[in-house]
């Protein structure tokens, strides 16, 4: 097998949430279990933290990451979903595993998938750890694919385990309350194994109150702060910093060694050290073009809080989004004096036209409609003055047609 067989295996032969949404879904730990067994259990060589909640594990994990770094730590950081190469799943120090460690493991493996029959995510998950090990990571950051309790990979026993935040995301799968959300990440908590809580919500902390007590763990209530200088834009990053740093806290005192004067550094680096994408990053000038990731109610609300502050003259909107999505709520939050260009991408996923279409007149928006996401950027480009702005959300997959 060569790189792109594999990949092809990966994506067009096993079940991929990405792609295909619900049926790719595999909850329940008893096939992963099975799975890492065969592999030798890499996941009881390393130490890890674990993280789950509905918005901020990614800019979380990677805060973490490169104040761990920047420490002489070899750090192991696996998330979920990639955006443009699947190899932005699993890095070590920022750097994305190889090709050829990729082709290794599936094809040194395969007799084993073909007989357990994984999902794709916990065949990557399996990756992820077999590849920590084998590399001698001092720690790994573990963030969850979806939920926390019957996620694939919540067979570690972390040094400590962190939540973001909880907003509703999922619900087909998690439930339709925040409490009801909040219990499924909950169960990322472990007995007498500390745990930091991103925000308080007076729907949801009673749920991890009551978890950690069940449990016996110590539970951190992040303390907010809004003057973090770092590189990743956004005043939503002082939240994800905020819990970076209570979670660095609570491993000082469980024994980890971390010089305080490394963080500020670290805070600055963590494009660099750790090649993080997708969080309101230029790809573009003249006019400038934005990515961001935003998917659900919380994370849309965000960016357009954090576009008002921006300079420019015009804002365009390019939108493509999965089909379980509540598009009539996010769109209610779209601004109306915005341009917006709606738009498909390739996958079983993805939201049509005629759906985006009827959503968006409910909503009284400004928009057109495109067949191909590159088709939109292109009319958009050709509509926008030098002095404008163009930000593209959405789906991961959208990001990926365009990136």
């Amino acid at each position: 097998m060569n790189y792109n067989s594999v990949i092809n295996y990966l994506f067009n032969q096993l079940a991929n949430y990405q792609k295909v949404g619900a049926k790719a879904y595999k909850p329940g730990l008893d096939s992963i279990t099975e799975l890492l067994s065969e592999l030798g259990n890499p996941h009881h060589k390393l130490k890890t933290i674990h993280l789950a909640g509905t918005n901020g594990k990614g800019s979380t994990s990677h805060i973490l990451a490169s104040i761990l770094i920047e420490n002489g730590y070899k750090v192991g950081l696996f998330t979920s979903p990639h955006i443009k190469d699947f190899r932005e799943r699993i890095k070590i120090n920022g750097e994305m595993t190889s090709k050829q460690s990729v082709v290794d493991f599936v094809s040194n493996h395969k007799s084993i998938f073909d007989r357990l029959n994984p999902s794709f995510f916990e065949i990557c998950t399996a990756m992820a750890f077999v590849m920590f090990a084998e590399e001698r990571c001092d720690i790994a950051i573990v963030e969850t694919g979806l939920g926390g309790r019957l996620d694939s990979t919540n067979v570690i026993q972390p040094e400590i385990s962190v939540i973001t935040n909880i907003g509703i995301d999922h619900t087909n799968f998690l439930g339709t309350t925040l409490k009801e959300i909040a219990g499924e990440k909950a169960g990322i908590i472990k007995s007498n194994i500390p745990v930091a809580i991103g925000e308080f919500q007076e729907e949801t902390y009673s749920v991890f109150v009551e978890k950690a007590k069940e449990c016996k763990s110590q539970l951190y209530l992040t303390k907010q702060r809004s003057d973090i200088v770092t590189d990743l834009l956004g005043q939503f990053q002082q939240k994800n910093c905020s819990l970076a740093l209570e979670t660095i806290t609570i491993l000082k005192q469980i024994g980890w060694y971390i010089d305080d004067s490394k963080i500020d550094i670290a805070l600055t680096r963590v494009k660099g050290n750790t090649n993080f994408i997708g969080r309101l990053d230029k790809i573009s000038s003249s006019p400038d073009v934005l990515i961001d990731a935003s998917h659900n109610e919380n994370g849309v609300s965000n960016l357009f809080d954090e576009l008002s502050l921006l300079n420019f003259e015009n804002l365009h909107c390019i939108y493509g989004t999965s089909s379980d999505k509540d598009v009539e709520g996010i769109m209610s939050l779209f601004p109306q004096n915005a341009t917006y260009y709606f738009t498909e991408f390739d996958s079983e996923r993805s939201m049509k036209l005629k759906e985006l279409n009827n959503n968006a007149k409910k909503n009284n928006l400004n928009f057109s409609l495109h067949l191909t996401p590159k088709k939109a950027l292109s009319v958009a480009k050709q509509t926008s003055s030098a002095n404008d702005l163009i930000i593209i959300f959405g789906s991961f997959f959208l990001l990926e047609k365009i990136v």
